[in-house]
């Protein structure tokens, strides 16, 4: 509960820095830009806040719930008491893969590949850092009748919604198909953890909007971080590299 109020409060101050006024007569044409960045701002405020603390609410309502309970038997059910797949373990990184791959390809970008990178450890740490305390401090066990108490909220969930965030403030401005993709894994991730007995419902939402709001905060507050070595340099290349033993790494090369 106390980390649920912490998360509300950081809510509620990246609510007021947003905050915008004004005092000087507002022209026609000033109304109308003025119109048009309250709709932004609206939308931005739908998908930065509410989107990611309505997902860790319902989650905190609906944890250990019969109901909760009710719908898991339902998807194990559904998909069979057998079914496991691992592919929940590549899916959470498939956003960063795209991310890299739409940069060695060229595609127009919100950030050099440096800040992108440096953003995705520090929104990675902050998730991450928050799941695994949560983990600690609810103690909930996972289904099936499992002895490992560390089920909520899901770690997986909580990396996948990182990632996708990542690549969706990255290319939301100029290639909304490819921001919006990075989603897909998540959800499918997600939806794995469920079919896969891994975690309950709440374990996944509560994950989803973790990831969400922790990689928004990054974003929100980038310009603080804004140094970059390598943005003058060039025949730099970057690209990452996944393998089962060393995990998610990345290689380095330049061109003299």
């Amino acid at each position: 509960m106390r980390i649920l109020l912490s998360l509300v409060l950081i809510y509620s101050c990246v609510n007021t820095l947003h905050a915008q006024f004004t005092e000087a007569p507002i022209t026609n044409r000033q109304f109308i830009k003025f119109e048009s960045q309250e709709f932004s701002y609206e939308k931005d405020y739908l998908t930065n806040r509410v989107l990611p603390v309505s997902l860790i609410t319902v989650g905190v309502l609906l944890s250990t719930s019969t109901l909760e309970k009710s719908l898991q038997k339902n998807i194990r059910n559904a998909v069979g008491n057998d079914f496991y797949s691992g592919i929940d373990d590549y899916t959470r990184y498939a956003p960063v893969v795209q991310m890299y791959a739409a940069d060695v390809l060229g595609v127009p970008s919100r950030n050099h590949w440096f800040d992108q990178t440096k953003n995705l450890i520090l929104s990675s740490i902050i998730s991450n850092g928050v799941t695994t305390l949560l983990k600690k401090e609810v103690h909930k066990y996972r289904p099936g009748g499992s002895d490992h108490a560390n089920s909520f909220p899901s770690g997986h969930t909580t990396t996948a919604f990182t990632t996708a965030t990542v690549l969706f403030e990255e290319f939301k401005n100029t290639n909304p198909i490819l921001a919006y993709s990075g989603y897909l894994f998540a959800i499918t991730t997600g939806s794995l953890r469920l079919a896969n007995n891994m975690h309950y419902l709440s374990d996944v939402l509560v994950g989803a909007g973790i990831g969400i709001l922790a990689t928004k905060l990054v974003y929100h507050f980038e310009h603080l971080i804004a140094w970059n070595p390598f943005k003058k340099m060039n025949g730099v290349a970057f690209t990452p590299q996944y393998s089962d033993n060393s995990g998610l790494g990345f290689y380095f090369s330049k061109t003299l």
